[in-house]
This record gives structure tokens, C-alpha cells and sequence, in this order.
């Protein structure tokens, strides 16, 4: 988010010139809403105030409405991004009132802004997503817990942050070019677990990324970095995972595996409870709360 552009005031009233798709008919088409603008107004909020009182009809997807769930992800203005984040003065000025809304590039689209995510939410689960264990009994029925340093957990953490909001992909000129391509989402996300000093599965997920269509593809162009809402950076992962499959394809890969430790005491030290106030001699603080605050300001 451009903060200096957000601290403006947005114009007055601004065009949504929204793409728009029928399935039935098989028709697309550009429709332009006039909306009136408030400060701190996201291109959301233009959104459902238009579904709300000019067209019912307009189809889009949202939900948390404060840039945690992901799934009002569009393109604005040419950029991918998330609606809730994106506001009003940040997209539009009194020069160029008109902001341009469209579902997200790379996907099928169901019905106006609404895409589906069948395809990349099959990609990612085919890097399993899950930490894979030769320990199948302490998996499923765990008696401990898996040691890892901090300095291990910080190498895998930002990853984590994803919330599959599609962005990535919909930014990727490789997926554009290659739909078979996994994408930047799946391939950081085997990073993720291949990084992972609790994790076993590395060898499998080597093989599903060393593919025609896997982490070889990548161009590096970094426009998934550039948009995600989450400063998480698919293409480093996706560079790092390329040096990781290099070294275990020439038999140099290694990494410590964390072991199982015992579990978390049941029972921990108490936390000590702040010390008492204490007040200056002569100080009542009862009748201090009784008395009314009265301030006076320096006379000019």
C-alpha cells in the first residue's frame, strides 16, 4: 500500500469500470458505476455499495474484509491485489477519477469478478503441503514434540503467512505462457516444507518439482514478490528450492532432521504478579479520583 497516497483525500465521486462475465449468454463486457466516495474508502467498499444500490446483480467474492482471508483478491487498475486493501486515493485522483476492476488473470472465471480456484488449489496440494514423518506412530498419536531452534523456525516463518489469495499466480507471466506450470504459490509452498527441520519428505517433493512444468520453469521475472499482500517472497523460495534440488541431485544435500523431545510441562512457575503501588507520603489517591481534572492551558 502507497501510505502517502492513502492519506489523501479521494475525489468526490470516482467511475468503476468493472468486467463483467455472463456464463449463460457467454458474454463479456466493460459496465461503468458512478460512486461517491468517503475518506478511507477501499475499492470494496465502492464495490458492494454499488451491489447494494445500483446493480444486484454484480457478482464478487470477500469475506474478512481486512486483508486476512484472501478471497477478494482482483485486478486493480492492472495490478493484482486484495479490494479491502486497496483505497480509493490510493487508485484514483480528481485527474483520473476511473478505476479499472477485473477478475484475476490466469484463473476461469465463474461470473464477473468470481474465479475459480480449482486448478491452484490442486497444484498446491500436490507438493503435499504437510510434514511427512518416517515416525508414522508419533504422528498420529504424538507423545512429545519436535525440537527446532528459533533461528530454524525464522527460515521458514515468512512462508507460512500465505493466505491463498491467488495473487501470486495471477501476477505470474509464466503461468500465463504454461498453465501446467505449478505456479509460485505451490513451489514456495514445498520450499516451506522442504526447509522444515521437522520434515522427512524432501526426497518426494524433489521429484514432483524437478518436472518440465516444475521449479525449472520460473523465469524469475518476481512479479508474485512484487504483489504479494503478505511481503512474502515466492521467488526467492523458488530460487532457494533450485540450489536445495541442485545439491540433492549431486548427493551433497543435507540438513538436520528434528528430533522428538519430551512434551511441554503440564505445570510451569507461576508468573509473579506486579509489586503494589506505592504513593508518595501524604498522597491520597481516593480523593485524588474524586476531584475533577482541570487543566490550564499557558495564556498567550
Amino acid at each position: 500500500m502507497d501510505i502517502e497516497a492513502a492519506r489523501r483525500t479521494p475525489p468526490k465521486v470516482v467511475i468503476l469500470r468493472v468486467r463483467r462475465y455472463d456464463p449463460e449468454a457467454k458474454r463479456v463486457w466493460w459496465q461503468e458505476y458512478k460512486v461517491e466516495t468517503h475518506r478511507g474508502m477501499t475499492v470494496l467498499d465502492a464495490l458492494l455499495k454499488v451491489k447494494e444500490e445500483q446493480d444486484h446483480t454484480l457478482v464478487l467474492r470477500y469475506s474478512c474484509r481486512m486483508g486476512l482471508c484472501g478471497s477478494c483478491g482482483m485486478v486493480i487498475n492492472g495490478t493484482p491485489r486484495l479490494a479491502c486493501q486497496a483505497q480509493i486515493s490510493e487508485v484514483a485522483s480528481e485527474a483520473n477519477p476511473v478505476i479499472t476492476v477485473e477478475p484475476l488473470y490466469n484463473f476461469p472465471v465463474i461470473r464477473d469478478l468470481v474465479t475459480d480456484f480449482t486448478d491452484f488449489f490442486n497444484k498446491h496440494r500436490s507438493v503435499k503441503p504437510y510434514l511427512i514423518r518416517k515416525d508414522k506412530e508419533e504422528q498420529e498419536n504424538p507423545k512429545g514434540q519436535y525440537d527446532m531452534s528459533p533461528d530454524e523456525y525464522l527460515q521458514m516463518y515468512q512462508y507460512t503467512n500465505c493466505i491463498y489469495c491467488g495473487l501470486c499466480y495471477a501476477a505470474c507471466p509464466v503461468v500465463a505462457a504454461d498453465p501446467q506450470f505449478l505456479g509460485p504459490q505451490a513451489l514456495m509452498y514445498a520450499f516451506r516444507f522442504i526447509n522444515d527441520v521437522r520434515d522427512e519428505g524432501w526426497a518426494e517433493r524433489f521429484l514432483i518439482v524437478d518436472t518440465e512444468h516444475g521449479c525449472h520453469r520460473c523465469h524469475f521475472a518476481a512479479s508474485c514478490s512484487a504483489v504479494c499482500p503478505k511481503a512474502v517472497d515466492p521467488a526467492g523460495a523458488i530460487q532457494m528450492l533450485r540450489s536445495k534440488l541442485f545439491k540433492y541431485r549431486m548427493g551433497l544435500y543435507k540438513r538436520r532432521v528434528s528430533k522428538v523431545i519430551g512434551p511441554p510441562p503440564e505445570k510451569g512457575e507461576r508468573i509473579p504478579l506486579p509489586p503494589e503501588a506505592e504513593t508518595l507520603p501524604g498522597v491520597d489517591l481516593k480523593k485524588m479520583e474524586q476531584e475533577p481534572v482541570v487543566i490550564k492551558l499557558p495564556e498567550e
